[in-house]
């Protein structure tokens, strides 16, 4: 089920007649982990749909080396949504965190299915005002909080559902992927992770972290809104 791509949530409720043309413009592709496929020029011609696996997209500073993490796509997600919108290409950079199979849509199309198809659009603005809110957030902790706030905060939007690009985002990431997500560096992130684990309030193993106490963590997440 999880492999199948026609249960997409993108094609729940729409109808036949929009199904059969997704497929029948929709290519399968497979990419391995570590690799990246998607360029700014391919995304001005090629829309993607995540079917399985991870991708995340990123900014880098060149003269230092500091990476910043902006979404980890998973299945059912779609981008390029910016260069969708405006028809302009978008700088930033794409990599494979899991070997992934995603579905490449010609642009042009999609953008036809925006301004023609009502189900379509019913699953593309709320899936596009998702990614705005998120965005939103980012740029809210990176100005607001501190490190050890913002770990907490996505700690605990790692287990809420309604929290679209943070449910389950954690899963089998490395320390130094939690820190590019955070807008910091590794000996940080273990570093606050080892002060919470002396708190009592998680527990850790090799790229997993397991809440032990997530009340209190919840209660200081809240206490961080405050501030």
């Amino acid at each position: 089920m999880q492999n199948n791509p026609k249960q997409l949530d993108l094609l729940n409720n729409t109808t036949q007649t929009f199904e059969n043309e997704f497929y029948k413009y929709a290519k399968p592709l497979e990419f391995e982990k570590g690799a990246s496929p998607f360029f700014p020029d391919d995304l001005m011609e090629y829309f993607y749909i995540v079917v399985d696996g991870r991708i995340k997209t990123y900014q880098i500073n060149f003269e230092t080396n500091k990476e910043q993490t902006i979404f980890i796509y998973k299945r059912g997600d779609m981008f390029d949504i910016i260069t969708l919108l405006d028809n302009k290409p978008h700088d930033v950079i794409y990599e494979v965190l899991e070997d992934c199979k995603v579905l490449q849509l010609p642009i042009k199309r999609v953008r036809y299915w925006l301004e023609n198809d009502h189900t379509f659009n019913k699953k593309f603005f709320p899936y596009l005002a998702a990614q705005m809110r998120h965005t939103e957030e980012l740029a809210t902790d990176l100005s607001l909080y501190d490190t050890k706030d913002r770990l907490i905060n996505l700690l605990v939007d790692n287990l809420n559902p309604n929290k679209r690009f943070k449910y389950n985002l954690l899963h089998n990431l490395s320390n130094s992927e939690i820190a590019k997500l955070l807008g910091t560096v590794r000996h940080v992130v273990e570093r606050t992770l080892k002060q919470l684990k002396a708190d009592k309030l998680i527990e850790t193993s090799r790229r997993n972290i397991k809440i032990t106490n997530f009340k209190k963590l919840q209660e200081k997440a809240s206490q961080m809104l405050l501030k």
